[in-house]
């Protein structure tokens, strides 16, 4: 699941590529999420199979795509990406540039509400890791 990269996106550095040239939006966001601001790291622009993801929270499984006017032609092959996602086990949260343009406190709410509401990946399961006390 983690960070495996395609021949596809190696071979063509894509992902420093897009680090370069991030849009308007992508660079707005980005200053919320890194620095591990909202409590969780996040990467940017990091290569999985054949695809680049906008941002990627690696302990949650969460990823945040950010989608510009070319995503509305493409509809179908985004909700592939999303499904091929889904079933590697990573959650996705999709918004527009204009959302995070305009509207930025509300997206940066639904990703706040999506890292509390994800359960922690280092708790153990209800029932292990209790040790029982020590007798005197």
């Amino acid at each position: 699941m983690k960070g495996q990269a395609g021949e596809f996106v190696q071979a063509n550095k894509l992902q420093r590529a897009l680090r370069r040239n991030m849009t308007d939006a992508e660079r707005k966001l980005w200053q919320y999420l890194r620095r591990n601001q909202l409590g969780v790291k996040f990467r940017r622009q990091h290569p999985f199979e054949n695809y680049i993801l906008d941002f990627v929270c690696l302990p949650l499984a969460l990823v945040v795509e950010v989608d510009g006017g070319q995503h509305i032609e493409q509809a179908e092959h985004d909700a592939q990406r999303t499904a091929l996602l889904e079933t590697a086990g990573f959650r996705v949260l999709r918004f527009w540039n204009n959302q995070i343009l305009n509207e930025l406190d509300a997206v940066l709410e639904v990703i706040r509400v999506t890292i509390e509401t994800h359960p922690h990946p280092n708790l153990p399961p209800e029932g292990e890791g209790v040790k029982p006390s020590p007798r005197s």
